[in-house]
């Protein structure tokens, strides 16, 4: 439940915190989230916008691209370049 003292942005990034942790996969949970939660408390509300966008996307793909089994599509976000760069060394 959210702390009703939280400011409106607290809640968005409690939100998608939990969204990126909890994907559905535990491969994706770790790759999304792992990133997700390590930055969240630094990402601009433009970030916050491209990764709730990116949270919409299916597991299967968001897997795929981040471990390199699929190239990342021509018009990936910048975010999802940056998680991919930081999933594959």
């Amino acid at each position: 439940m959210l702390d009703p003292s939280d400011s409106p942005r607290d809640a968005r990034r409690r939100r998608a915190l939990f969204r990126a942790t909890h994907r559905g996969t535990h491969e994706t949970d770790l790759l999304v989230g792992g990133y997700v939660t390590s930055r969240i408390d630094l990402f601009t509300d433009a970030e916050m916008d491209a990764l709730e966008a990116l949270l919409d996307l299916p597991d299967p793909d968001l897997a795929d691209w981040l471990t390199g089994r699929r190239p990342l599509p021509d018009d990936a976000a910048p975010l999802l370049r940056a998680m991919r760069e930081a999933a594959v060394p």
